[in-house]
């Protein structure tokens, strides 16, 4: 189960009585997107509309409407100074009881949303690795961490899904369409070879290995050696987290490797996004 979906499952186990607050319209520059909702208890909150001034009046309002035993709300807020914010845009926010059909749509929707997230594969449990993993872990992916050793995946913290397998590039190959892939594992000769399973495929975001500019050399040296296409070296990541600190904290490096996974999956889904997007058709009129 997602962390998101852990999260709400745990928030309507614990709250009897919430109203759900959901952007049914944004207009402008707004902090979040329409359809995004949160939910308001008399003393619990899940998700966010975007914080700051915005927030702090839909809380009260639901609450009130929960002190007051009604039901529904709609309100339209200007994001200026009015409201002691400068977005300048405008929503429409509804707030609606969250009665027994709706909780079931909001948990089928968060899980149709992390179903649909892209996966990241993070092989080996060491520091970086583990460090790795709570940095992912709240993040809009799907994660699995993967090793050979049990003992190093006991180390994780709870809830963060992984699996021990004695073959770990046989998971590359496997791997659903789109997977990121980190490698961080004991033994080199075992990054060389994921890195060249996940080289193999073209449909991936990310390829990151953990090392040095060495490390680069030498495992270019034998990937062409192997038979390698040149051009597939251009889209390893070696060493991840690229900023440029030389911090060798595993934190530090986890936290940068977070943010440049995150980034290439974006862009990604950007090219995507525009792929698919339906082409204007341009008119020639003649003479």
């Amino acid at each position: 189960m997602s962390t998101r979906l852990a999260q709400l499952t745990a928030f309507f186990s614990a709250t009897h009585h919430a109203i759900v607050c959901e952007l049914t319209s944004v207009r402008g520059s707004s902090p979040r997107e329409q359809g995004t909702f949160m939910l308001v208890g008399p003393d619990t909150l899940f998700g966010t509309i975007g914080g700051g001034a915005l927030e702090y009046m839909v809380i009260e309002h639901a609450r009130r409407l929960l002190a007051d035993g009604r039901g529904q709300e709609a309100m339209d807020v200007p994001l200026g100074p009015e409201i002691g914010q400068c977005c300048g845009g405008r929503v429409g926010v509804s707030l609606l009881y969250a009665d027994n059909a709706i909780r079931q749509r909001l948990t089928d929707t968060v899980a149709t949303e992390q179903a649909a997230l892209p996966h990241v594969y993070v092989f080996g449990a060491g520091h970086v690795g583990r460090a790795l993993a709570q940095f992912l872990a709240m993040l809009p992916v799907q994660l699995e961490v993967i090793d050979t050793r049990r003992e190093e995946l006991a180390l994780l913290p709870p809830g963060i899904n992984s699996r021990a397998v004695p073959m770990p590039e046989a998971v590359v190959r496997s791997a659903p369409q789109g997977s990121s892939f980190v490698i961080l594992t004991h033994d080199h000769a075992l990054d060389f070879l994921l890195a060249q399973e996940a080289l193999a495929r073209t449909d991936g975001p990310y390829v990151g290995m953990v090392g040095s500019t060495t490390k680069r050399a030498r495992f270019s040296s034998w990937f062409r050696g192997e038979g390698g296409d040149e051009r597939a070296l251009e889209r390893l990541i070696l060493p991840i987290g690229q900023q440029g600190l030389g911090d060798k904290r595993p934190e530090v490096i986890a936290a940068l490797a977070a943010a440049e996974i995150m980034v290439h999956i974006q862009r990604r889904e950007a090219e995507i996004a525009r792929a698919r997007a339906p082409k204007s058709l341009g008119v020639v009129i003649g003479r």
